[in-house]
């Protein structure tokens, strides 16, 4: 059985149990890719399907109906564990996640180091065509304490039991790199560029937790406070909050709208 797997998996963990009636392994990484090769018995989720691409806000969230949709037509159920990867530093399978913790979805692992390091480590793949899949009727709950909006921000912008990680580079962080009608950050937050949290030498896994903590701590970013991740549409920063669940901070939050839409708003302060 599935229930007793940690959040952050590991392949050798996740090889053990491939085949288990319980569990769904999704792929969200490039479709052409998962065509020629995957996990074994994965599922294809694309990520333009989990995110509004609204312009200039394309991080949104979709309807609820939208994604509803998305997940019925892999199978899902509430009662299966869900498994994510992609083969590009786990943004794309962290954004799944995350919109899963939104919909309420009681179970979710994040494969370490995704298909890279499954692949490079010599673990199976799959080459056939992809398999049948019977559509399911996901049932939707929505997890408001997974979201943050910019209303939630502006209210708690000097609530000092509420910090903000800002999962940007540096220079878009300071304001020289503008991705959108304003350059800078949201007041208070400190910066923790996503890829500085990825250990290339093992294949994309996440850094040791003893690094990845000494980094939060340095900013502030501790444990006994909600934090709230953002970058510029919620795709690296969802990765963070991925991060900060796998160290065990329960009071985490992602920001969708993310600089997209704070940086291209007039009534919204900035540094």
């Amino acid at each position: 059985m599935t229930s007793d797997l940690p959040f952050l998996l590991e392949p050798s963990e996740l090889e053990g149990i491939l085949g288990q009636t319980d569990l769904l392994v999704i792929d969200i990484g490039d479709t052409d890719a998962y065509e020629k090769e995957r996990i074994p018995g994965s599922v294809h989720v694309d990520y333009l399907d989990i995110v509004s691409g609204a312009v200039p806000t394309s991080g949104t969230l979709p309807p609820v109906e939208n994604l509803q949709d998305v997940f019925s037509r892999i199978g899902l159920t509430r009662d299966k564990h869900v498994v994510a990867y992609d083969s590009e530093g786990n943004g794309r399978a962290s954004r799944l996640l995350w919109t899963l913790d939104v919909l309420a979805h009681p179970r979710t692992s994040l494969l370490n180091g995704g298909f890279t390091a499954w692949r490079n480590e010599g673990y199976p793949v799959e080459s056939s065509p992809p398999p049948s899949i019977d559509r399911s009727n996901y049932p939707v709950r929505v997890n408001g304490k997974a979201q943050a909006d910019k209303s939630y921000i502006l209210s708690n912008l000097e609530n000092s039991n509420i910090g903000l990680l800002d999962a940007r580079s540096q220079m878009e962080y300071e304001g020289f790199d503008v991705r959108a009608m304003r350059g800078g950050h949201i007041p208070g937050a400190r910066n923790i560029n996503w890829l500085d949290t990825i250990d290339t030498t093992r294949n994309n896994r996440f850094k040791s937790a003893d690094e990845l903590l000494q980094m939060l701590h340095q900013q502030g970013i501790t444990p006994d406070k909600e934090i709230i991740t953002y970058c510029q549409t919620h795709h690296r920063s969802s990765h963070s909050y991925a991060m900060l669940k796998s160290l065990g901070y329960d009071r985490i939050r992602g920001y969708a709208g993310s600089w997209s839409e704070w940086g291209n708003s007039t009534e919204t302060p900035i540094e």
